[in-house]
């Protein structure tokens, strides 16, 4: 396992953090529902591992350990895992269950995110 790797992905949010670092972010956040006892959850870590350096400085990828977050996920109605919900100055903008490709999970980003402007420096998230 290469240590400076893990560090690169994502952020370990939980009931004292979420709100800082998700419902009051300034980028759009994808939240990462998981826990460590699931096969789907492991599967899933190389996509978000390639999103997450795909994205970087567009969007913030944090990870939410559902069962030691039960308040967090019963308010988002986490009724599967791995589970990914893209918010957007603080709202839930698309949902994601289960494994799925880097592609897919930008395709969904490329979705919610607002359209390039020229005059502007943001852009969508490219695979």
């Amino acid at each position: 396992m290469n240590p400076g790797r893990d560090k690169s992905l994502k952020i370990e949010v939980g009931d004292t953090n979420f709100e800082s670092e998700v419902l009051k972010s300034q980028q759009a956040v994808l939240v990462v529902f998981w826990a460590p006892w699931s096969r789907p959850c492991h599967i899933l870590e190389a996509a978000l591992e390639e999103v997450a350096s795909s994205c970087a400085g567009q969007v913030k990828v944090v990870k939410i350990n559902a069962d030691d977050n039960p308040d967090i996920s019963l308010l988002y109605d986490i009724q599967s895992i791995p589970s990914l919900l893209y918010f957007v100055s603080g709202s839930v903008r698309a949902r994601l269950i289960g494994t799925a490709s880097k592609e897919a999970i930008i395709a969904k980003l490329q979705g919610i995110l607002p359209s390039s402007d020229p005059n502007s420096n943001t852009s969508k998230p490219t695979v």
